[in-house]
């Protein structure tokens, strides 16, 4: 096991991103950020109060859980059904940023986008990711990215986060080829 990115490196990157966001929407008026349960609603929840900081005014966020959109249901033990909590100002015509902890084969966003899709119709929407390790079996992009990390197949990519974890890192698990 080793670490790839430290308490240091994931501040930097989140910060980073949230810069990024600002700037590609011409400030923060109308975003709403997303986090995917459980690390990208903590990530989502950092990333709003940054950009708040950077923006002084407050940034709608909240949380959007997949469990029933995932395409695994079938394949997995049952789930507990996370909380989604939508900001008042809702998702509607508003810039929607989505957050996750790591984008892989890229199918928790796609079943993102079917759940966005259950509650509103958003004008744009946006995907942060802490890392993305690829292996897309999705044509899915990220447009704000706090570190490529190619790993192989048989790899994993754990993020400890301190809300849960106590601890901030992204450690690679297992052997590369």
């Amino acid at each position: 096991m080793s670490v790839a990115l430290s308490a240091q490196d994931i501040s930097r990157a989140l910060i980073r991103i949230s810069h990024e966001i600002i700037e590609r929407n011409h400030g923060c008026a109308e975003i709403t950020v997303l986090g995917i349960p459980t690390r990208g609603a903590h990530l989502a929840a950092r990333i709003a109060v940054i950009m708040s900081q950077i923006e002084g005014r407050e940034v709608a966020c909240g949380t959007l859980d997949i469990t029933l959109f995932r395409d695994d249901l079938r394949l997995r033990p049952p789930r507990t059904i996370m909380a989604t909590s939508i900001p008042p100002i809702g998702v509607n015509g508003r810039d929607v940023v989505l957050v996750d902890d790591v984008l892989f084969s890229g199918r928790t966003v796609r079943a993102a986008l079917d759940a966005l899709g259950e509650i509103g119709r958003p004008r744009t929407v946006q995907l942060a990711t802490l890392v993305d390790r690829g292996h897309r079996e999705l044509p899915i992009r990220a447009d704000y990215v706090g570190k490529n990390l190619p790993t192989s197949a048989s790899q994993s990519v754990k993020v400890q986060i301190t809300e849960i974890d106590g601890i901030d890192e992204v450690l690679i698990e297992g052997e590369s080829n």
